[in-house]
């Protein structure tokens, strides 16, 4: 069996959607770090492997998006992942590392963000536990 699939298996398993988002971008990540490798071996077809499937990830990502409960939001990360398809595209016709290095660097940034937004829910659910400690359950024997 495959350690790293294992891993990642279990990492899913009862994770937030959240942690799934971020899950997904650090997938599209390591492919695209993936593709790199490949290029620098002069590995086209595996390169263009690992390009498609971070493709497939962001277009993952993207029909996902609550458009009606998500607002502005949704819609300029809509946009970004229009731009970081595109912008793949790109790399790969020019085979130009450069490219999906810079790519590589705008999804770290976003899933940084998305880990912020998971700390941020974790310390309100942690403060929101502690009050219910503090209170009591709320019924009485």
């Amino acid at each position: 069996m495959n350690p790293g699939l294992a891993y990642r298996e279990a990492a899913v398993q009862g994770a937030s959607p959240v942690r799934l988002v971020i899950l997904l971008y650090e997938q599209a990540v390591e492919d695209l770090r993936r593709a790199l490798a490949c290029h620098a071996r002069g590995e086209v077809e595996n390169r263009t492997r690992q390009i498609n499937h971070a493709i497939l990830v962001i277009g993952h990502l993207q029909a996902t998006l609550d458009r009606e409960r998500g607002g502005k939001v949704a819609e300029n990360l809509s946009r970004f992942y229009d731009l970081v398809r595109s912008n793949l595209v790109e790399a790969q016709c020019k085979q130009s590392a450069a490219a999906i290095e810079q790519q590589i660097s705008q999804l770290i940034r976003v899933r940084d963000a998305w880990c912020t937004v998971e700390k941020e829910i974790f310390a309100s659910n942690s403060k929101d536990s502690t009050r219910s400690a503090e209170t009591g359950s709320g019924w009485k024997a």
